[in-house]
């Protein structure tokens, strides 16, 4: 399930950060990651649905919300920075990204700005489609993610894994069978062409996005450690945060924010909690997105975003009394069936190379030394 990297030019370990000396702390923090970008894919949705239904409308401060949140990311590199001074030998330097590798700073940029260019997408698409539509085509996003990791990082496959991208991608399929009957009243045919268009230009674009990311870890010159990772999803985010800044003003969206508070349907301090909540819901989704990606891969990423899916149908029913058809429960079934497939088909695959390990070893210790009087 972990990603290999190649070697550094230092005497450090693999650019994976301390998988290498310490796999138990690599299975902790994937876990922790993966709760942070659980949370982040189920409350963002959830959330940003929240803004529309009481009378948001405003896209692109919607999608400025997705990067928004980047200060909190400065509380655990102010920390970290601070313990790398105290603990550095005499005569080291602590730097940042920006005067390490002016190369991996120029390709966080270009990707926060395709992040921002995608969360656009997306929150077009949310603001016009219901959950079940969205849901589908986001769940395209798996195979999206499966088809550039074969081609950027040769992510290689197993049937299992195989066998679990189906089972994802059909189970967002089945949320797509009574869509219609969720379809916004009042909106016209081109608002939901576009809004579908657009959701699935998101899908495609985030299914790039994770393989790119992963591509970056691969290529840089110097060992990644998470306090690294965060450093990349920083200027990730500030990129992202500046294209969107752009779109607002263009768009006057500044303006707006106090008129569509007060008359936002929750009243007007709920409306700037729902903004603050975004920020940091979402920011919690994109660090784990990293995170993930640093301690696995970014097929493992997707394949978490497809199987929490359901999970969003189930938490709009609980949330905004939408309906919960039997396809949604369908669609959970064949998500849990799908992630069990590529955990199952991991294990195997560790198991096996623990077993070639153990042979060879045995081999070296029961071999006799060559004879040397011959």
């Amino acid at each position: 399930m972990y990603s290999q990297s190649s070697p550094t030019k230092d005497d450090q370990p693999p650019t994976n950060g301390t998988k290498s000396r310490n796999p138990t702390m690599q299975k902790v923090l994937l876990a922790f990651n993966s709760i942070l970008m659980s949370v982040g894919n189920c409350g963002g949705p959830l959330i940003l649905r929240l803004y529309f239904i009481h009378g948001g409308n405003r896209v692109w401060l919607s999608s400025w919300l997705f990067s928004g949140g980047w200060p909190i990311i400065l509380i655990p590199l102010a920390i970290s920075y601070i313990h790398r001074r105290r603990t550095a030998t005499a005569g080291s330097k602590t730097k940042l990204i920006f005067m390490r590798e002016p190369l991996l700073l120029f390709g966080s940029a270009v990707i926060g700005a395709l992040t921002g260019l995608d969360n656009y997408l997306f929150a077009y698409g949310m603001a016009r489609l219901p959950v079940s539509t969205s849901s589908l085509i986001i769940a395209s996003q798996l195979a999206f993610t499966a088809g550039f990791a074969y081609l950027l990082v040769k992510q290689k496959f197993t049937s299992y894994t195989v066998n679990s991208v189906v089972l994802l991608t059909m189970g967002g399929a089945i949320l797509a069978l009574h869509s219609s009957g969720d379809r916004p009243a009042g909106e016209s045919n081109g608002e939901y062409i576009a809004g579908f268009l657009m959701t699935l230009g998101a899908a495609v674009l985030y299914g790039l996005i994770l393989p790119l990311i992963e591509l970056m870890y691969k290529k840089t010159k110097q060992s990644l450690t998470y306090t690294l990772i965060l450093e990349i999803q920083l200027v990730m985010a500030i990129s992202g945060t500046v294209l969107c800044t752009i779109g607002m003003l263009i768009n006057n969206d500044f303006q707006a924010i106090p008129r569509e508070g007060r008359e936002f349907g929750l009243g007007n301090t709920k409306y700037y909690v729902v903004l603050v909540m975004s920020c940091v819901i979402w920011q919690c989704f994109f660090i784990g997105a990293v995170g993930v990606i640093f301690y696995s891969s970014s097929l493992f990423s997707g394949i978490v975003i497809a199987l929490l899916l359901p999970a969003v149908e189930i938490l709009a029913v609980i949330f905004f009394r939408e309906k919960f058809q039997a396809e949604k429960g369908v669609s959970l079934a064949l998500n849990l069936w799908g992630f069990v497939s590529y955990f199952y088909g991991e294990y195997k695959q560790t198991k096996k190379v623990k077993s070639i390990e153990l042979q060879k070893a045995e081999l070296g210790t029961t071999t006799p030394p060559p004879n040397q009087n011959v």
